[in-house]
């Protein structure tokens, strides 16, 4: 099985299982990510942690297989990678945080997954990579799209056009993962972020991910319209009227689910 679904009450756990091959990409895993986002529409699932049995997150796909698209057309090469897009895809239109929860480090498509989520925990020393360029080829999997948010352009070029992997030490410098820690306790510190997600409001969560998610692609104007609207909705709902009153009464709000 080179991936499953573990079912932890309140979170859903990817397990990349595919450890012999250092967690290269393979149909099931892709499948699995995507059934636990769609799972996670289940009002008890409060987050999705993506990680790995051995200890590499994932070192991306198969250049033996890129091979043997060169036989395809670009239409069908398209088809091909779409398959990845629609992962990333699930995993931004997730309805709870995901939370990747990285051991030993994430190359070409794996570190797309993970830069994707939107927790990072990572283990000291480990290294993100995007060697693409020394196949000739370029990034995909919103690869791109997420060092642009993520890191100044130079250090998202060194990655990119140098193909230099950059360690999660010092992503962590530049705010780009959340905790780096002992390989040991990456699993414990992303469960950790799950319990801090989990006694929040999963309503004002879901839009607060969906608007942080717009600003990088709209004008301020319109992010303004898209926070006047939101708060507006959140100010009439169930949980401010918790929230307000536990704040108001000095205790500890109880959202439920």
């Amino acid at each position: 099985m080179t991936a499953y679904i573990e079912d932890a009450g309140d979170r859903l756990i990817v397990w990349n299982g595919n450890a012999a091959k250092r967690g290269a990409i393979t149909p099931e895993y892709y499948g699995a990510i995507q059934q636990a986002c769609t799972q996670a529409k289940d009002r008890r699932v409060r987050a999705v942690i993506i990680t790995s049995q051995g200890d590499f997150f994932c070192a991306g796909g198969d250049l033996n297989a890129l091979q043997e698209r060169r036989s395809l057309s670009e239409e069908g090469r398209q088809q091909k990678i779409e398959i990845l897009h629609d992962v990333i895809r699930a995993i931004r239109a997730c309805d709870v945080p995901v939370i990747a929860a990285v051991k030993g480090g994430a190359a070409g498509a794996g570190a797309s997954i993970a830069l994707a989520c939107d927790f990072i925990v990572a283990e000291a020393g480990c290294k993100f990579t995007a060697a693409y360029v020394k196949a000739g080829l370029v990034p995909d999997g919103g690869l791109t799209a997420s060092l642009a948010r993520m890191i100044p352009r130079p250090l998202a070029m060194e990655m990119c056009v140098l193909a230099r992997p950059v360690t999660a030490e010092r992503m962590e410098g530049l705010g780009a993962i959340n905790v780096t820690c002992p390989l040991d306790q990456v699993l414990a510190e992303a469960n950790a972020l799950a319990d801090a997600v989990a006694i929040g409001p999963r309503n004002a969560q879901g839009r607060i991910r969906a608007m942080v998610a717009q600003a990088y692609d709209q004008s301020e104007a319109a992010q303004l319209d898209v926070e006047r609207d939101a708060m507006a909705h959140a100010a009439g709902a169930d949980e401010a009227a918790e929230g307000i009153a536990a704040f108001l009464g000095k205790r500890k709000p109880e959202y439920g689910t």
